[in-house]
């Protein structure tokens, strides 16, 4: 489908925007009409915004087929960048929740073509946020730039820190499911990088929040495992000890597939018999299908055997 028609809308609705912000600054502001002119403008750059994404242009630089055939260099505007324009004339305007909003749009335009321009604009509209208070949609945005860390950008280490950030403002605003959500994910990430202590803090924490509820005492069950799996991952003997605390703590745990895989894992470790410990973690696989996480653990852990076993050799 040919989107240069939208393109050129769109262009159009730009260079009428830019006239108006360029009237503004004349005569107009000594009558008070600049701030009609910035209105008008952020409007106009919306628009424009709107049609870029009609055109699925959503960042980037725009060209346009000439007579000759040949392409001409229009600009770089596309929906992110007209977004963008228009958050900043909010600002100037003192609209900061319009501000926001269209940082918000701009960055959703972003996401498509500049995952690091995303995240600026994401940013500025978190500043907005949390400078009026609004820290539960503050703390929303900080899972959006996790996720693009995550996803986009494959940098663990800034996922985990908007992770957290976004867990802290949940718990100021007593948002305590949200919280912890996000603490799941800063465990899993932490202890695929092997900060293992810090895993077992939060899968602790979660699993104790958990046991106390009646909705998610169920639940309780796998933080205790994940939790026993990071200890064994740094210290058989450590993870003994946790498990029995478990059981202390939470003694419906004694019965679960969990609890009694991790003791048969343990006996295998201390036995030195890699094959009682695939096999028993095939067993549990072939009833309880294990998540890549904790075939991660798993498979470091067997790997601990296999060195020991070959160290003895």
């Amino acid at each position: 489908m040919d989107n240069s028609g939208k393109e050129k809308e769109a262009l159009t609705l730009m260079a009428e925007a830019d006239k108006k912000m360029k009237s503004s600054r004349g005569f107009g502001t000594l009558f008070g009409g600049s701030s009609r002119k910035y209105e008008e403008a952020c409007d106009i750059y919306v628009r424009a915004a709107n049609m870029f994404k009609m055109a699925k242009n959503w960042s980037g630089k725009i060209w346009l087929e000439l007579n000759s055939g040949h392409l001409e260099l229009q600009g770089v505007w596309a929906a992110g960048n007209a977004f963008s324009q228009a958050a900043h004339l909010h600002l100037q305007m003192d609209n900061k929740l319009d501000g926001a909003i269209n940082f918000l749009d701009a960055g959703n335009a972003f996401k498509k073509t500049d995952p690091q321009e995303a995240i600026n604009c994401l940013n500025q509209a978190i500043e907005i946020y949390t400078d009026m208070g609004r820290f539960t949609i503050a703390a929303k945005h900080h899972i959006s730039i996790a996720e693009i860390y995550e996803s986009e950008l494959l940098d663990v280490d800034k996922a985990i820190c908007h992770y957290e950030q976004a867990a802290d403002y949940y718990k100021g605003e007593e948002s305590k499911s949200a919280a912890n959500k996000c603490l799941l994910k800063v465990a899993t990430y932490t202890a695929q990088l092997e900060q293992y202590q810090k895993a077992i803090d939060i899968y602790e924490q979660i699993g104790t929040y958990a046991m106390d509820s009646v909705l998610l005492k169920y639940g309780a069950k796998d933080h205790f495992f994940k939790a026993a799996l990071c200890h064994f991952c740094v210290d058989m003997l450590n993870a003994r000890l946790s498990v029995q605390r478990y059981e202390d703590m939470f003694p419906a745990f004694s019965d679960a597939r969990e609890c009694k895989l991790v003791k048969k894992l343990l006996d295998a470790y201390e036995e030195q018999d890699v094959d009682a410990f695939t096999d028993a973690v095939k067993d549990f696989d072939s009833i309880s299908r294990l998540d890549q996480w904790n075939t991660t653990m798993l498979l470091r852990i067997k790997k601990q055997i296999q060195d020991e076993e070959s160290d003895l050799r």
